[in-house]
C-alpha cells in the first residue's frame, strides 16, 4: 500500500537544511519560478518489492537523469517527488541525499535542489577507477569462468546485436550493464560491480548522450565480442587489454559530446596528473 504522510513520521526537514547552509530564506520570487513538469516515474517503484522505497526512488530518478528526461538545471523538490510516488518525504529525502553524493544533484542556496551538470573531470576520474577495478576482474574471470557463464555472456551479446538492429539504445545499455555484471559474477565478486555504480555515474550520463552517433552500437558490440573471445580462450592478458580499450572509448566521445551539448557540461578542470593516458 502507498505510504501517505503520517503523524508518526518526524516533521519534514528540507533537504537543503541537511546538505547546505542557505544564507537566509529563499526569495519569494525564486520560489515562484515556474518548474518544469517531472516525468512520470511511478512505474519504476513497486510497493510489493522487498527493496526499500528510498532505494527504488533513488534508482528511478538517477535513470531518468541519465536518460536525459531531466536536463541539467531541472529543479526537484521533496514535495513534488513524494506526491508523484505517494510516499512520505523521508524516503525521497534519503534518495536526494544519495543523488547528491553520487554527483548528479546539487543543492544551491536560494535556488534549491537541481540536476547537476556533467563534470568532464569526474567522467575521467570515474573511468580511471572503473578501469582499475574491471581490468582486475576480467583477468580473474579469464581463468575462472565456466562454460555456462560464457554461454550467458554469448546470449547477452546476441541480444545486444538485436537491440542495435532495432536502434533500442535503452535495451542496449541495460544489456551492456548485464554483460559487465556477468563478468563480475564469474569470479563471485559482484561487490566489485556494485562498488563502481556511483563512481561511474558521470560516465553513464555521457554514454546516454553519445549513443548512437558518437559511439556507434556496432563498435561497442565489437569491443564486447573481443572481451568475450579472450575469456573463451582463458587469456587473461588479452581479456585485460580488450577491457581497457573498451573502457577508454569514452575518452574519445567525451570531447565531441561536450562540444555538442555545452549546456550539459561544467567547465573542464584538467587533472594535475592526467588520468586519460
Amino acid at each position: 500500500m502507498p505510504i501517505k504522510n503520517s503523524r508518526a513520521i518526524a516533521p519534514s526537514v528540507p533537504v537543503d537544511a541537511l546538505l547546505a547552509t542557505p544564507r537566509g530564506r529563499r526569495r519569494a520570487s525564486a520560489a515562484a519560478e515556474p518548474r518544469a513538469a517531472l516525468p512520470d516515474l511511478t512505474e519504476s517503484v513497486s510497493f510489493d518489492s522487498h527493496e526499500p522505497i528510498s532505494k527504488q526512488i533513488f534508482r528511478a530518478l538517477r535513470e531518468a537523469i541519465f536518460a536525459g528526461q531531466m536536463v541539467p538545471g531541472t529543479p526537484l523538490s521533496e514535495k513534488e517527488v513524494s506526491d508523484m510516488f505517494q510516499v512520505s518525504r523521508q524516503p525521497v529525502r534519503e534518495a536526494f541525499i544519495k543523488l547528491v553524493e553520487t554527483g548528479v544533484l546539487q543543492v544551491l542556496p536560494q535556488r534549491g535542489t537541481l540536476v547537476k551538470r556533467i563534470s568532464p573531470r569526474k567522467v575521467r576520474e570515474g573511468r580511471f577507477i572503473r578501469e582499475a577495478i574491471e581490468t582486475a576482474v576480467v583477468r580473474k574471470a579469464a581463468l575462472a569462468i565456466t562454460d555456462a557463464q560464457l554461454q550467458t555472456l554469448a546470449d547477452n551479446l546476441r541480444d545486444q546485436k538485436l537491440a542495435a538492429k532495432s536502434n533500442d539504445t535503452a535495451a542496449f545499455l541495460a544489456l551492456d550493464e548485464a554483460f559487465h555484471y556477468g563478468i563480475a559474477q564469474a569470479i563471485d565478486c559482484t561487490a566489485a560491480w556494485e562498488t563502481i555504480q556511483d563512481i561511474k555515474a558521470q560516465m553513464d550520463r555521457v554514454r546516454y548522450l553519445s549513443l548512437p552517433d558518437v559511439s556507434p552500437l556496432d563498435l561497442l558490440i565489437r569491443q564486447h565480442a573481443k572481451i568475450l573471445a579472450a575469456l573463451r580462450m582463458h587469456d587473461a592478458g588479452a581479456a585485460e587489454e580488450a577491457m581497457r580499450r573498451h573502457l577508454r572509448e569514452i575518452l574519445v566521445s567525451l570531447g565531441p559530446i561536450a562540444a555538442r551539448n555545452p549546456d550539459w557540461f561544467e567547465a573542464d578542470e584538467p587533472e594535475l596528473v592526467p588520468l586519460s593516458v
